[in-house]
């Protein structure tokens, strides 16, 4: 079991309040991710419910125990940190087994499990190699083998992607969503990459400024994001937004209209937008259009096939998707 019960937890440095009172709930098995940029309060969050920081107000509960003024160890989560911690001196065997032999866990059991935990992860060829020995991504792999086998309530994992390259992360995304439909435990996990957020996760907390300004399903926050700022946050690249009259004619102070929603052509049509082609990032299957001189916005970025026939210079005329036009008040939330 691994539910896990927020209720009014807050958290305060002296004076200074970085995380206000909230509520969050997360279910047995979910793999919950908590996005936004740096400083929102994610990492203390996290941190807060593996009890290596004390809450300054409000309970946390695991499976219906308050676990507030638990010490770490005792409170049944591993987490597995953006630094890998592994000792170079030992074999990836003695690092794995590390914690069961702390606990003076029967041996038997211990080579059971990190058996168990190699296996899964892709590690049985290395058990007697060194971390020097290893790459980074292995080396990953060995920091969440070392959780695995303590056979925690839940999986706390801190931007444990940051330090590998482009390849490797996007291989331990899949590598780390694949874990958990095997082992089918509660996961929280930590980033500002939303690219991460959106294909990791079954439910996506988004944080500013220690307050939660949304809560749901990828899709849900792609699809109908409550404010701006969840607007220009999930997604990329990041949703267009336009004030003024454009605005007005949709009875909104601000539109939204992600790139992926705006459809590019040579020739004009009623409704479409006029602009000039700057930048074009040609990626193979996509191609990413920098529109200027439109008059909404000092750059529109335009989502279109890979073998879309547009230059730098050339006239280009947008068309937005109807009904995927997102319409906010003076405020910045969401109209229906």
């Amino acid at each position: 079991m691994g539910r896990i019960t927020l209720q009014g937890v807050a958290k305060s440095f002296g004076d200074v309040e970085v995380i206000p009172p909230l509520n969050l709930e997360i279910e047995d098995g979910e793999f919950v991710v908590f996005v936004g940029p740096s400083g929102c309060g994610k990492s203390t969050l996290l941190r807060l419910i593996a009890g290596l920081e004390d809450v300054t107000g409000g309970d946390i509960e695991i499976d219906g125990r308050n676990v507030s003024t638990v010490p770490p160890a005792k409170r049944g989560l591993a987490m597995v940190f953006q630094s890998y911690a592994l000792y170079p001196h030992m074999s990836v065997r003695k690092n794995i087994a590390f914690p069961m032999r702390m606990a003076k866990m029967d041996q038997a059991e211990q080579d059971k499990r990190v058996a168990h935990a190699a296996n899964i992860l892709n590690l049985t060829d290395y058990l007697d190699r060194r971390p020097g020995q290893l790459s980074g991504g292995q080396r990953q792999r060995v920091a969440i083998g070392r959780a695995i086998v303590r056979e925690p309530a839940a999986f706390l994992f801190d931007e444990p992607l940051s330090n590998l390259d482009a390849a490797l992360r996007h291989g331990m995304r899949v590598e780390i969503g694949e874990l958990h439909k095997s082992l089918a435990t509660t996961m929280i996990y930590v980033t500002h990459d939303q690219i991460e957020a959106m294909t990791m996760a079954d439910k996506i907390v988004v944080l500013r400024a220690g307050h939660i300004e949304q809560v749901g399903s990828p899709l849900e926050l792609y699809r109908t994001p409550r404010n701006l700022f969840v607007a220009g946050f999930i997604g990329s690249p990041t949703m267009n937004l336009f004030e003024g009259p454009e605005a007005a004619r949709h009875g909104a102070h601000t539109i939204g209209v992600r790139p992926e929603h705006l459809m590019p052509s040579a020739t004009g049509s009623d409704g479409s937008w006029r602009g000039r082609v700057g930048l074009s990032e040609h990626l193979g299957s996509d191609t990413f259009l920098h529109v200027h001189d439109t008059g909404l916005a000092e750059t529109i970025t335009v989502r279109a096939g890979g073998e879309i026939d547009l230059r730098h210079g050339d006239t280009v005329y947008l068309t937005p998707e109807a009904d995927k036009i997102h319409r906010f008040d003076a405020q910045g939330l969401r109209l229906a």
